[in-house]
């Protein structure tokens, strides 16, 4: 029988993803954006499979995710992408799985593809998921998560790492394919691996994990002197 997860731990397309996203992406991203990354010492315990959760709001976002983490954490999280739109024509199919080791996922969450989700989990495979199931409009906050992400984390038994994406879509906004000029600055804020607390539901997990990733959305260059930037 197929090993569903074998494309997404392979040896030979972590190598050309590794040229892909450090060789070309990061190095697009960064210099068209001024990116500030904040917390990553919140990530040095953090081994194996987890859930990472964010704000959506620009196509920026998951290239600054996966730019944002260090190797060992992004060389094999997978991201999941929506079906409708990533996984719709080859080329846009192909570019999406070499650049974020994507699987599809449909807009209304995890729907579809949970056993998928934790097939990945199981072998190790951390997600990165943005639960809002699409895009915010310009102004529009954060809106409620669905709680897909969360229950495939608990049942899994694996952490959810909240992370707060900060002007994303100052920098590319959702009409644009390329992002403004000028060298928007922009932040990724990474919090504390979070568990499901004993007896807590899906649903009161999904309200904790969008209350903290509101909270590292709100960080400011003021708040600096108490966290770790780089």
């Amino acid at each position: 029988m197929n090993d569903p997860t074998q494309r997404f731990r392979s040896r030979s397309l972590l190598a050309a993803r590794f040229l892909a996203q450090r060789g070309l992406l990061k190095p697009v991203v960064w210099t068209c954006t001024r990116v500030t990354v904040v917390g990553r010492s919140r990530l040095r315990d953090l081994n194996g499979a987890f859930v990472a959760v964010a704000h959506h709001s620009s196509h920026l976002d998951a290239p600054l995710v996966f730019g944002s983490l260090p190797w060992r954490l992004a060389g094999q999280l997978a991201a999941g992408a929506a079906a409708d739109y990533f996984f719709d024509v080859k080329w846009r199919t192909w570019l999406t799985v070499l650049f974020f080791n994507a699987f599809p996922i449909d807009r209304s969450g995890m729907g579809g593809r949970p056993r998928l989700s934790r097939s990945l989990l199981a072998a190790g495979v951390p997600i990165l998921i943005f639960p809002e199931g699409g895009r915010a409009r310009t102004g529009e906050g954060i809106r409620a998560f669905k709680p897909g992400a969360a229950a495939i984390a608990m049942s899994s038994g694996v952490p959810v790492l909240p992370i707060g994406i900060i002007d994303a879509a100052r920098a590319m906004p959702r009409d644009r394919n390329w992002p403004v000029r000028g060298r928007t600055p922009v932040a990724v804020v990474f919090g504390s691996p979070l568990y499901a607390e004993e007896g807590e539901t899906a649903e009161a997990f999904t309200s904790r994990l969008r209350g903290e990733v509101e909270r590292l959305s709100s960080w400011s260059n003021a708040d600096s002197s108490q966290e770790e930037v780089r």
